[in-house]
């Protein structure tokens, strides 16, 4: 296995694919995962940690919908879960720049 922190960042980045393509932020850290898990050292961890998150933000999102039709509270939640799509995969690629782990809040760890 090698140490490839180019790749693991740029998985990270690659979710932000979401903004241009609305699905293109989890097939293609799917892909990259599925590919290089076993080349990368640390790539089956940030594969699955990236994944749990963008499930999370699925869920998290179709959750909401009924919250804008019956309080308009779901307004909110989406604006913070557009918020936290954006920032966290951004500093997170930064983060395993440097060396350091990533973490993604409110993950639910459903690929173990």
């Amino acid at each position: 296995m090698r140490e490839d922190r180019q790749l693991l960042m740029l998985t990270h980045l690659s979710q932000l694919l979401d903004l241009v393509t609305g699905i293109g932020g989890f097939i293609v850290p799917l892909v990259i995962w599925l590919t290089q898990k076993d080349k990368v050292l640390g790539m089956d961890a940030h594969g699955k940690m990236i994944l749990n998150f963008q499930i999370s933000i699925f869920i998290y999102s179709i959750i909401s919908i009924p919250l804008i039709l019956l309080f308009g509270i779901g307004i909110l939640l989406l604006i913070g879960i557009g918020i936290i799509a954006i920032v966290f995969p951004i500093l997170n690629a930064i983060k395993v720049n440097n060396g350091e782990i990533p973490s993604y809040p409110l993950t639910i760890e459903i690929i173990k």
